[in-house]
């Protein structure tokens, strides 16, 4: 039976503003798409703690049994700056002196390099904003059709006001129109608007942009919230299960992607809006100008000035795992430090689980302490109290490798399974060692067990200086030992 028929999931729904009981459209099968990157500079650590929320999020739905399309775009064209209403992609380019594709392929590259070392799964379909300009226009011309778009000196507009006057424009963001009217940026090409809150579906190129294409309404580009609405709708139908991004994201251009949507096909487009929290620094908000900014790679090099110390992939990745993926998370040495001494412990207890052995009986309730770290993750993925049900597996784990409790066969498989698919498959944690390094561990092994032995020999002999010498010499060296009735154990701090 798949896990998914005996595991029901409540999900924070932004459109609601509660938990929802999940019921896919389709029994069995999810669709979910989320906002992608904007491919014109190195992805940075607010991108990749939403797009680590999501791999969560569909390593948890794979685990259940459902079959999941997962489609998160690349933005290679038409996202506008605020202030000049430059796609940025083609800005960059005239910063670094080369083509848009340049740019676009460096920073894909980097997108999917960064990814990569943080052991993400790779979504079903990564389609692109310039492959797609075909359907956008299309999209464009059944908006014009519809009587909620207009045609403005080459460009074409949104019309808020008249999509307003039979659907809400602020349904998800909890705006009224005095709300959108105000927190209007006075852009580039408003005198071309009807009024101020319109939005771009395409854009006149002037003669300078270099990306451009030919449209019914003359050469140009698209707006960007167009991009999202058309592909979601191309991979996943007219209404998809899940669309999830940044909270930053959610006005104004998951707002405009609602707008687009209803007023391309007339229904809701998605039935959950699932958006991830920001990030702070020291406390801070994160800042290139004022230099309280880390990108992910120099989070694993150390080349920064803002940590003590380089820090794995995988630990990093546990660190944003311990706040829930709906809280504003804060980077800091010591948080991280902290981290680090917990998923040590927890990949520590892991490979003990080896060296258990089962007997008869068992004094654990195994199969309640499973259900526990199910229910953590089907309470809207809650992977702070997932990871505090793993530490209660792991003081079992040191428990019964000390001898001091016993479990039977049954219950060590499902202990074992349990720790493994919860740690490596849903969370996506992994050793931060290589293969060399797993070689090196052995080989510290061999020779932390030869101490080991020889600590045994002195007591034994009552040479309690020599027995002391070797425990106090190895504690020094971060090699912890413990002495329990089968025997003595270490591990490394």
């Amino acid at each position: 039976m798949k896990l998914y028929k005996t595991n029901s999931i409540k999900v924070y729904n932004s459109l609601s503003r509660s938990k929802e009981i999940f019921k896919p459209i389709n029994d069995g099968i999810i669709g979910m798409y989320v906002c992608g990157p904007t491919v014109y500079n190195n992805v940075h650590l607010g991108n990749v703690r939403t797009f680590m929320s999501f791999d969560m999020i569909y390593r948890y739905f794979l685990h259940l049994g459902y079959k999941v399309r997962y489609v998160r775009n690349i933005t290679d064209a038409g996202h506008l700056t605020d202030d000049d209403s430059e796609d940025k992609i083609a800005t960059k380019a005239r910063i670094e002196q080369l083509e848009p594709m340049e740019i676009v392929q460096k920073y894909t590259v980097d997108f999917h390099t960064i990814l990569d070392r943080f052991n993400f799964l790779p979504p079903s379909i990564e389609p692109t904003a310039t492959g797609h300009i075909v359907e956008q226009i299309e999209a464009i011309k059944t908006i014009l059709d519809n009587g909620l778009a207009y045609e403005s000196n080459g460009s074409v507009y949104f019309d808020v006001l008249k999509y307003n006057e039979d659907e809400h424009y602020g349904i998800l963001s909890g705006r009224n129109m005095e709300d959108v009217l105000t927190n209007t940026r006075q852009l580039d090409g408003q005198s071309e608007k009807k009024n101020p809150q319109d939005f771009a579906l395409w854009k006149k190129a002037s003669p300078e942009h270099i990306m451009r294409w030919p449209s019914p309404w003359g050469i140009g580009f698209p707006g960007w919230h167009l991009e999202c609405t058309v592909m979601s709708t191309k991979y996943l139908g007219e209404t998809l299960d899940i669309h999830g991004g940044g909270l930053d994201l959610k006005f104004p251009h998951h707002e405009c992607e609602i707008a687009q949507a209803k007023a391309c096909n007339h229904k809701n487009p998605v039935n959950y809006w699932m958006h991830t929290n920001m990030l702070t620094l020291n406390g801070q908000k994160m800042s290139k100008s004022t230099g309280n900014s880390i990108l992910p790679g120099e989070i694993l090099s150390g080349e920064n000035s803002i940590l003590n110390k380089p820090f794995s992939a995988g630990v990093t990745r546990f660190f944003c795992m311990q706040a829930h993926y709906r809280s504003i998370l804060d980077f800091s040495s010591d948080a991280l430090e902290a981290s680090e001494k917990g998923f040590n412990k927890l990949m520590e207890a892991i490979l003990s689980l080896k060296k258990i052995t089962p007997v008869k009986e068992s004094k654990l309730d195994i199969a309640l302490w499973r259900q526990k770290c199910y229910t953590a993750m089907n309470d809207d993925f809650n992977t702070p109290i997932l990871i505090a049900h793993l530490f209660e597996g792991v003081k079992f784990i040191n428990l019964l490798v000390e001898g001091k409790i016993t479990i039977s066969e049954g219950d060590l498989e499902i202990l074992t399974s349990t720790m493994n698919s919860f740690v490596f498959d849903v969370l996506g944690l992994q050793s931060h060692m290589s293969s060399d390094d797993t070689a090196g561990e052995d080989k510290l092994s061999g020779v932390v067990e030869m101490l080991i032995d020889m600590r045994k020999i002195a007591r034994e002999n009552k040479e309690w200086a020599l027995s002391d010498k070797i425990r106090d010499e190895l504690l020094t060296l971060g090699i912890q030992l413990k002495d329990g009735k089968e025997g003595t154990t270490f591990s490394v701090n």
